[in-house]
């Protein structure tokens, strides 16, 4: 039995925390604010509730294989999991309108067709099939083993895209996501769609490599599943399956650096000076150089040093948050993307670090009494992806304003008579999430992708300090609740099985 130290709380961390208690290992999560699950939070007023993370769980499998691993209570004793149906409606600047059901790809291509026209469903079908076989080549290296030292075999990416041949000039194939949309999806509802996808993961379609098919191919084929109480209930579900599991956590426990002795780490030191041994470190906070006395935590060659195209900049979330009179009307659907006219020009901003005049809103209307006081009132969300804190000075009230103004002014295509219906609104942005999280500009971490020389991969979970490891949204496989916590199972695997583990089988 060894001593663990955790840094951090989030659900890739908890994960690793957990695992690691039930092999035997005395675990304590040293966590900086005053709560757990990191960008997994809650916002409470006047009866309302919010999710100010992640609204919808994709790939639930992650959470079910924890909690069998930790305790015989599985999963859904601990959390009530729905299906969202349908998955998503997407409504377009030409007005049309299409409502995707879940987990049912002839549902999606009859929907399509039926909405969009005959042959859009086959187009948006042929490129999930391409999708399906770059998951199929991926899949294992990228979300289920530790990032391998010969890592760059995913610099290539695993996207079959067509030839697209042009008349004597040389052949091309899409190599970005604006790219599959123009190229091989024709249609612009179809591009936007795509985008949508690619946006709701903080992935700006103009510079995301081709292999973020591999998000909707995943959404499509597993599902989108709500937790009753919001993400939140998640968290705290993991969070209670640790302190069952006898795992510690100090809150308001910031740590300054992680010790190092006889050329391993040895345990951390907190910013008020207390230091705790221990025999691993589990970083589950995004890793900076710093927290490490006279060696660095990466070095020329790692992944986290290879550069991603230009412009390509991490990104956040802006949210508005809607306390609204009136009952959620019987046909509301739980997720809808309101998708502008022009979306090059929506990319362009946030590759330029500025705000988008006309951005793709996703509005979140879960049918949860938690989510309002009671049946004559509804609680709805509303996000963009934006440029972080920094690019864009998100202290700036009246910028604040005026972009959640934009954002109803849209969302109104969603929900009829909105901004009538509003009775109190809460903004977050970027500004608020650096502050809670850490994260610099409040930058939400996107899943690791193949390809694109390796620009969209994360920080190996192992590093070159040995007993010192990383979890979390920051490192591979990177950002989103499922892909977290894989981080965690992967950390717990290599701590427990030594370097000769190589990911589930």
């Amino acid at each position: 039995m060894a001593r663990i130290a955790v840094i951090g709380a989030g659900l890739g961390a908890m994960s690793a925390a957990a695992r690691l208690a039930v092999a035997g290992h005395r675990v304590t999560v040293y966590e900086r604010s005053e709560t757990f699950g990191g960008s997994v939070g809650r916002h409470a007023l006047h009866g309302f509730a919010f999710d100010t993370g992640p609204g919808l769980l994709h790939l639930p499998a992650v959470y079910r294989d924890l909690f069998v691993k930790t305790g015989k209570e599985p999963l859904e004793r601990c959390v009530t999991l729905s299906q969202v149906d349908p998955a998503s409606r997407h409504v377009f600047a030409d007005g049309t309108d299409v409502s995707l059901p879940n987990a049912s790809r002839a549902g999606v291509v009859a929907a399509l067709d039926a909405a969009l026209g005959e042959g859009a469903g086959g187009s948006w079908g042929a490129f999930l099939d391409r999708a399906g076989d770059a998951w199929d080549r991926s899949r294992r290296p990228l979300l289920e083993e530790p990032l391998r030292p010969d890592w760059q075999v995913l610099t290539r990416d695993p996207y079959p895209a067509p030839v697209r041949r042009r008349l004597l000039r040389p052949s091309l194939r899409a190599g970005t996501v604006a790219e599959i949309g123009s190229w091989e999806l024709a249609d612009p509802r179809l591009a936007a769609l795509l985008d949508g996808y690619a946006l709701s993961y903080g992935l700006d379609p103009q510079h995301a490599p081709a292999s973020t098919a591999l998000l909707p191919y995943m959404e499509e084929t597993f599902g989108s599943w709500y937790v009753s109480g919001g993400m939140r209930a998640l968290a705290q579900a993991v969070y209670e399956r640790c302190l069952a599991r006898k795992v510690e956590f100090v809150f308001g426990a910031e740590v300054a650096r992680v010790l190092e002795k006889d050329g391993r780490a040895a345990g951390v030191e907190l910013t008020d000076g207390t230091v705790a041994e221990a025999a691993h470190v589990v970083l589950g906070a995004r890793p900076h150089p710093g927290l490490m006395p006279a060696q660095e935590l990466w070095q020329d060659g790692d992944v986290t040093v290879q550069p991603r195209p230009e412009g390509s900049a991490p990104t956040g979330r802006f949210m508005v948050l809607l306390s609204l009179r009136g009952a959620r009307s019987a046909d509301a659907v739980h997720r809808t993307l309101v998708h502008p006219a022009d979306g090059a020009a929506e990319h362009e901003a946030l590759s330029g670090g500025r705000l988008a005049a006309h951005p793709t809103v996703t509005v979140l209307r879960p049918d949860d009494p938690s989510t309002r006081p009671d049946e004559a009132h509804e609680a709805v969300t509303l996000t963009a992806t934006v440029a972080p804190h920094g690019q864009v000075d998100w202290t700036d009230e009246a910028l604040r304003a005026r972009f959640a103004d934009t954002l109803i002014d849209t969302a109104s295509a969603a929900v009829p008579g909105l901004r009538d219906r509003i009775l109190h609104r809460e903004v977050r942005t970027p500004a608020e999430s650096e502050a809670e999280t850490g994260a610099p500009g409040g930058a939400v971490p996107a899943p690791a992708l193949a390809g694109a020389r390796g620009g969209w991969l994360h920080t190996g979970n192992r590093t070159r300090l040995p007993g010192l490891l990383l979890a979390g949204g920051w490192s591979h496989p990177g950002g989103g609740p499922a892909h977290a916590g894989m981080s965690g199972a992967l950390v717990a695997g290599i701590i427990v099985e030594g370097d000769g583990f190589r990911g589930s089988q």
